[in-house]
């Protein structure tokens, strides 16, 4: 060994191991930078880097060591034959990491790229969110709306008083709100009648078909009067709009419909035209009765001064008397029709109508044949002193009583019975028979003067039209619901004064 060239020896080894040493420390330091961040191109580019150096330092440094060892061995000759591999060893790191530098300039470039592209799909993502929060939130107001919106039209179509119907254009239900199956007598729990044909309910085919045709030719339907007969066979009065709603298809086509019951309307019509026709026939009969009872009263008058005159067993006197018999007959009709007529205010008087009534009942009892015959009481204790006309009353009873008598015949039960609505300040008397009862086409009239159902010579037919003058002239009313086959119950109601 040459003393001289010994420090170069140093540093060649200790250079090559320092250089393998950093070259290795830089590895792992950009190890650690890629596990931070493993999408990093910078750091995927000094980590390939890192490797090419890395390896160029250990291909390098053990050149020059194995070159000292060699040459202090005397080995220069083995060394000259490994010295071109460990060159191109050396040279082929060098070209590798020139082309990690040359194809990481291209990826840089794509990265770069990708970035800007990063960036707008992160501007497009925020706008997005912003979209479709904002959208979110008009979607929940929307909603809202549509649920408030449907549940009022859901109230009204459940509250509505009168009948809503959805139909199919052939009459099939959809639906049917409460009032509807009340109307039609169908539990609201049954839910049979959706799937049914509306125009099974009304009485006559023929309506439906005139509504339907309507609704063809229009889209709809206004005011439209007709009958619906309901489950327990009634037939009621009702007035019915209906409108098209075209649906987004064919199949989805309903109609709507309004239904009103206008039963009760017209039930009160026909008590107006009632009382109107009686009022009338009440002033023709006054103004009658009162031209005939002065005649009536000559007659009678003269007829009995003849009897006087006359033998009792002469025919004159049989003659005269079946005069004096038709006349007094006649002039009974008269007082009965001016009674009809509300001649006389009624004089009131502090009455207790249960005892009215026993006194009534105890009178028909004596005078009439009520042996076979079931009476039934059923007083309300809770009534109170009335302010009635109490001989008027009493007629009236009478007549009500008299009529059951004659329809229950010789057998049968006879109820009577009182009631107080204390709320609606009104008594109700009630008088029941289990006779035949009233025909439905004699209710209008049975209060008409003159107006009977028995036999000739059973009855003037005045004894209801007084009785009714009489509870009008109360400020009462009077009413007689009937079935035939089941008898008949005629109500008084009075108000409590």
């Amino acid at each position: 060994m040459i003393f001289p060239t010994f420090p170069l020896w140093i540093v060649d080894i200790a250079g090559s191991v320092l250089m393998v040493a950093f070259s290795f420390l830089c590895l792992r330091l950009v190890r650690k930078l890629k596990q931070y961040d493993l999408d990093n191109v910078i750091w995927t580019y000094l980590l390939w880097v890192c490797y090419g150096l890395a390896a160029f330092s250990v291909s390098r440094s053990a050149g020059h060591i194995l070159k000292q060892l060699l040459l202090m061995s005397a080995h220069e000759t083995l060394w000259l034959s490994i010295r071109p591999f460990s060159g191109a060893i050396n040279t082929f790191m060098f070209v590798f990491v020139a082309s990690v530098t040359l194809f990481f300039e291209r990826i840089w470039k794509l990265y770069q790229q990708i970035l800007k592209d990063k960036q707008k799909l992160q501007a497009m993502h925020k706008e997005l969110l912003y979209l479709n929060q904002n959208l979110e939130q008009l979607v929940a107001k929307r909603t809202q709306a549509l649920t408030l919106s449907e549940h009022k039209y859901r109230r009204i179509f459940e509250v509505s008083r009168d009948m809503i119907l959805v139909a199919k254009k052939d009459g099939k239900v959809v639906d049917l709100n409460p009032a509807g199956h009340a109307m039609l007598g169908i539990d609201a729990a049954d839910r049979s009648i959706t799937g049914c044909l509306f125009q099974q309910f009304f009485s006559k085919e023929e309506d439906w078909n005139a509504i339907q045709q309507k609704i063809n030719q229009r889209g709809f339907v206004l005011n439209f009067e007709t009958d619906f007969k309901v489950r327990d066979g009634a037939n009621i009065r009702a007035l019915i709009s209906g409108s098209f709603d075209k649906g987004l298809s064919q199949d989805e086509d309903t109609v709507l419909f309004l239904v009103k019951d206008i039963e009760e309307r017209r039930s009160m019509e026909k008590q107006l035209a009632q009382a109107d026709k009686l009022a009338s026939i009440g002033q023709l009969s006054a103004g009658i009765a009162h031209e005939i009872n002065n005649p009536l009263g000559i007659i009678l008058g003269y007829t009995q001064l003849l009897l006087r005159k006359e033998p009792i067993e002469s025919e004159r006197h049989q003659d005269l008397k079946t005069i004096e018999k038709h006349v007094q007959s006649c002039k009974a009709i008269v007082k009965d029709l001016l009674n009809f007529a509300k001649s006389s205010k009624p004089r009131r008087e502090k009455t207790i109508i249960n005892k009215t009534i026993e006194d009534v009942l105890g009178f028909v009892q004596h005078h009439s044949n009520t042996d076979h015959i079931e009476i039934l009481r059923d007083y309300d204790k809770k009534i109170p002193e009335l302010m009635l006309d109490e001989k008027k009353i009493k007629q009236v009873l009478l007549n009500l009583i008299m009529n059951a008598r004659h329809a229950v015949g010789h057998q049968g039960t006879i109820a009577l019975s009182t009631e107080l609505d204390a709320d609606a300040g009104r008594v109700f008397i009630k008088v029941k028979d289990t006779g035949y009862g009233i025909e439905k086409q004699h209710h209008t009239s049975i209060f008409d003067p003159f107006y009977t159902t028995k036999p000739t010579g059973e009855g003037t037919g005045l004894g209801l039209s007084v009785s009714y003058g009489i509870i009008k002239s109360h400020g009462g009313d009077i009413f007689v619901e009937s079935e035939p086959g089941k008898g008949s119950q005629f109500t008084v109601v009075l108000p409590v004064l």
